[in-house]
């Protein structure tokens, strides 16, 4: 039985992580919250399993946990302003992390973001100037954990597009605003789209990290995972959508950066300068991507039609 420290478990893909190690481990457990009362699920399960009140802010009040600690996983992150954002993503992250024994602790699984990753997963320089405080920070972060004494025992997590949410469980930033696209599904039909990415549900990236946690890879070993299913490209997307939802396309006008610019002037959208980019850069995809599947398990969310269906979107047949 092992010591697992846990940072993050009252978001989204931290949802699925705890309950997955909750239900099918024995493994004791630290977590790491801020407001309990933003946890869905039965923390209270087995005995083992330890609630810890702070942020990566009160790190300093658990260096004499942190040392007996044999595996950590470190998801909880900050969105706020750029001051905050480099406090906590970068200065406090750094700290907890070099908090940990290196004789003790087996791994360090650190989520980052596949944002900061160019189409060889090396790191990208534009993320770490253009990003937002939230990309831009995690770029900081990863390039210093490179030098860190630890280095060796962190496993880095890049996930791509995250779905994920259900009745106990917080919506991801994108599910939660996926209904909007099938509410302008018969606008969008229309345009034709040079862009392509990868994406995966918050369970199948639980399913990895509890894997991970099982069978800790040796320090020879891969040690950066990109989390994601296969690449799809927008305009594939939207026909499967589209298939999804029971609407024709007939015909599709090419959207090119001209056009895309003259909608943001009439509908004066606020564009950051990592929108510019990614206009411009479109295609976020990534060397051997991996899911579940890679490690033997069966993947919980493959197809966009299982994106719709586990979303609560009903699908559409001919009458």
């Amino acid at each position: 039985m092992k010591r697992i420290f846990l940072t993050g478990a009252s978001g989204c893909i931290g949802h699925y992580m705890t309950e997955a190690l909750i239900q099918e481990t024995s493994h004791e457990l630290f977590l790491l919250v801020r407001n309990p009362e933003k946890l869905q699920i039965n923390y209270k399960a087995r005995p083992n399993i330890h609630l810890l009140i702070g942020d990566l802010e009160s790190v300093g009040q658990l260096k004499g946990l942190l040392k007996t600690i044999n595996i950590a996983i470190l998801a909880a992150t900050s969105w706020g302003g750029i001051k905050e954002s480099y406090e906590i993503n970068v200065v406090r992250m750094l700290e907890l992390i070099n908090s940990f024994d290196i004789q003790i602790c087996e791994q360090i699984i650190y989520f980052s973001t596949a944002s900061i990753l160019d189409k060889n997963n090396q790191l990208l320089a534009e993320a770490g100037k253009l990003g937002t405080n939230y990309i831009s920070t995690k770029h900081a972060c990863y390039t210093k954990l490179l030098h860190s004494p630890i280095a060796n025992k962190i496993t880095t997590i890049f996930p791509t597009l995250v779905f994920g949410g259900e009745k106990n469980k917080p919506f991801s930033h994108l599910s939660g605003g996926f209904s909007d696209v099938v509410k302008w599904i018969d606008l969008i039909r229309w345009f034709k789209a040079d862009g392509s990415f990868h994406y995966i549900h918050a369970k199948d990236i639980a399913q990895v990290v509890k894997y991970l946690v099982d069978n800790p890879p040796g320090e020879s070993k891969i040690r950066q995972l990109v989390l994601g299913n296969k690449v799809i490209t927008v305009d594939e997307a939207i026909t499967q959508i589209c298939a999804y939802l029971n609407k024709r396309i007939y015909f599709r006008i090419p959207l090119n950066t001209a056009l895309i610019n003259f909608f943001i002037t009439i509908f004066r959208l606020q564009m950051e300068d990592w929108d510019h980019f990614s206009i411009n850069y479109r295609h976020f995809v990534y060397k051997a991507p991996v899911t579940p599947a890679n490690f033997g398990l069966e993947n919980y969310c493959t197809t966009v039609d299982d994106v719709l269906r586990l979303n609560g979107i009903p699908k559409k047949t001919n009458q």
